[in-house]
């Protein structure tokens, strides 16, 4: 008799514990489709944000044995709209994409060209004499040449 007993305490135990189980896992699924759902809304925020912002130009590093040139592509930026801080052993390189709005009064069905500031920072690969610097800006791409400090020769010293 006292085994009846207890195998009914056990299986009434048995069936809070699963119960309070799928309470449990329906509470963690609920947990899991709502940090999901969160993800996604956060995901898609991020996205409309970074496509409305200019990309960092692209940038070629050439080194010859004298000078180092830069040239980064600046497509619809005006001259004025660009700006090049030099030190001797870094440069940045600012640009304006300024919207202009042609069409009042239109509805845009796509809009995929980002306006704002881009900037690029690069640490150059050799000392610059600042003062040397040139830049020249072509059909959206701009070209910027800066002489090496002292081009420095190497000599092989003799060890006795």
């Amino acid at each position: 008799m006292e085994k009846k007993k207890l195998d009914r305490k056990v299986e009434k135990h048995k069936d809070k514990l699963e119960k309070s189980k799928s309470a449990a896992e329906k509470m963690m699924d609920d947990m899991v489709k709502s940090i999901k759902v969160m993800q996604s809304d956060l995901e898609r925020k991020i996205s409309e944000y970074s496509d409305a912002v200019p990309e960092k130009p692209t940038l070629d590093v050439i080194e010859t044995h004298d000078k180092i040139i830069l040239k980064t592509d600046l497509p619809g930026v005006n001259k004025e709209d660009i700006d090049i801080q030099l030190t001797e052993d870094r440069i940045t390189i600012s640009a304006k994409f300024e919207e202009k709005i042609e069409i009042e009064e239109a509805n845009y069905i796509k809009k995929e060209r980002k306006y704002g500031e881009a900037l690029r920072e690069l640490r150059l690969p050799a000392l610059v004499v600042v003062e040397e610097a040139t830049a020249k800006f072509d059909n959206g791409v701009l070209t910027i040449e800066l002489p090496k400090v002292e081009v420095k020769q190497k000599f092989n010293v003799e060890i006795k």
